[in-house]
């Protein structure tokens, strides 16, 4: 529990494995009692007259859109036929829209009556509980709910499952003072969240734009210019020169050995061995089983072209092994200092220069050593290229410090957040006393400041303690 609340005095075991103990005077309950749940569906798509209406329709892909809890429309919306045709049900607003399909758990509350794709089940609230603890409840109760999902081709939550899903409940005073106590404390959490990714973002334009000027401007700001007569570079410094890339690179052309170790090249880790891919990101890829003779060699120091390029950059590779034959390994062979073109074929001016070789995006066409023949690069004297080398892995690595530790500021705040909202929904702090500072804007419900808790809920559950069905 959160070390500055204090727990309820007196506890009661709920007989739910995830709640544990609850305050004496809460109750469990069956989300069913709470709320009506209400299944979405989606018209034919291959007719016109079904979409781009006036009606909003969303998707569990329109909750990753959100800046806050509340939506009012998704990326498309349905006509009248459109909604006659499927069985939709338009829900009001203050409905808690949850993603029943793998991740399950994502949420919304609507901001205006609209309806759903079968993907989603809204939550329509009874006017006896309050609508925002419910959603805290269910965005406390991810992992629960996702073990609940059935399914071979994928995994869904059945409208059965979420309504007998327990949850605990105090009275509607409680709930709406647990909810206020949540809005605030949630929220002084994510702005403290929010300047983290924003430092975290600043760090990468910075990290981008030292490297793009020291790669094409140098690092002597008194150092005479001149125009370098290549739109990716603009002014260079007069001593630099401009060449051909086949001056400095050419394409290693050699099928992988039979003690070649398989290499993945990826823009996150560049290139790396297969095995090292798969554990770092938990996840497999297509092993090559057969035609290992297509696959290409690959030595340390090598850079890699991969059709992904375009999108961030030319991989450096420090191994040695095979890769795909949709990889073009390409070998130095001028004055070439690695530490100085891993930045340069990284940089954004150069990817930008990159791209303007393909039109990858319309038709398909792979990006090809022949693209990258097509983008002049700077030639720097070897000792200066050392220099800017030198300096850019000194800079790369004070940021990726102060980036890391902002990572890491936001993981233990968003643990803070998730175990606050737990510790506030399962009864183990007592916020009954708390009040928000004077000009607040948590979401409140004053209405139900003057009611008797527990003559409230006994009213709303007829003297039942616990409710099964």
């Amino acid at each position: 529990m959160p070390a500055k609340y204090n727990p309820y005095p007196e506890y009661k075991d709920s007989g739910v494995g995830w709640i544990g103990k609850l305050p004496i005077h809460w109750m469990v309950m069956p989300v069913k009692r709470i709320a009506k749940i209400v299944n979405g569906s989606t018209p034919k798509s291959g007719e016109p007259s079904f979409w781009d209406g006036e009606i909003p329709w969303i998707t569990p892909s329109d909750f990753g859109k959100l800046n806050s809890p509340y939506i009012s429309a998704g990326s498309r919306s349905i006509t009248q036929s459109g909604y006659d045709s499927c069985g939709a049900t338009i829900v009001p607003v203050e409905t808690i829209v949850l993603s029943s399909r793998a991740p399950i758990g994502s949420l919304a509350i609507t901001a205006k009556e609209l309806c759903t794709n079968q993907g989603c089940k809204s939550l329509v609230v009874f006017k006896e509980y309050s609508f925002k603890y419910l959603y805290y409840v269910l965005l406390s109760s991810g992992d629960q709910l996702n073990m609940l999902g059935r399914g071979t081709t994928f995994v869904e939550l059945s409208s059965d499952e979420l309504g007998f899903y327990k949850i605990a409940i105090p009275c509607k005073k409680d709930q709406s003072q647990i909810a206020d106590f949540l809005d605030h404390e949630t929220g002084k959490i994510d702005a403290l969240i929010e300047k983290q990714q924003q430092l975290i973002k600043l760090l990468q334009e910075k990290r981008q734009a030292v490297i793009s000027h020291a790669v094409t401007k140098g690092l002597n700001p008194d150092a005479p210019m001149k125009d370098s007569g290549v739109e990716w570079l603009g002014q260079v410094p007069a001593h630099w020169g401009i060449g051909y890339s086949k001056w400095l690179f050419k394409e290693r052309n050699l099928k992988a050995y039979k003690d070649d170790e398989m290499l993945t090249a990826s823009q996150k880790f560049g290139v790396i061995y297969q095995k090292d891919f798969m554990k770092l990101e938990q996840q497999r890829v297509v092993l090559v089983q057969k035609g290992h003779d297509i696959l290409k060699h690959v030595e340390p120091n090598d850079f890699v072209i991969s059709m992904r390029s375009f999108q961030g950059g030319i991989e450096f590779s420090p191994h040695k092994g095979s890769i795909s034959s949709a990889y073009v390994p390409i070998e130095p062979i001028g004055d070439i200092c690695i530490s100085f073109f891993k930045f340069l074929l990284k940089s954004d001016s150069y990817i930008q220069a990159l791209q303007s070789t393909t039109n990858l995006v319309r038709d398909g066409q792979a990006l090809r050593y022949n693209n990258f023949l097509q983008v002049p690069l700077p030639i720097v004297p070897m000792h200066e290229q050392e220099e800017i080398g030198r300096f850019l892995e000194s800079e790369m690595n004070q940021m990726k410090e102060i980036s890391n530790k902002a990572q890491k500021m936001i993981q233990l705040l968003q643990e803070r957040r998730t175990a606050l909202i737990s510790a506030a929904v399962t009864g183990k702090i007592d916020v009954r006393d708390w009040r928000a500072p004077a000009g607040s804007t948590a979401y409140s419900s004053q209405k139900y400041r003057n009611t008797g808790c527990e003559d409230e809920m006994e009213i709303q559950n007829n003297g039942e303690e616990v409710a099964d069905d």
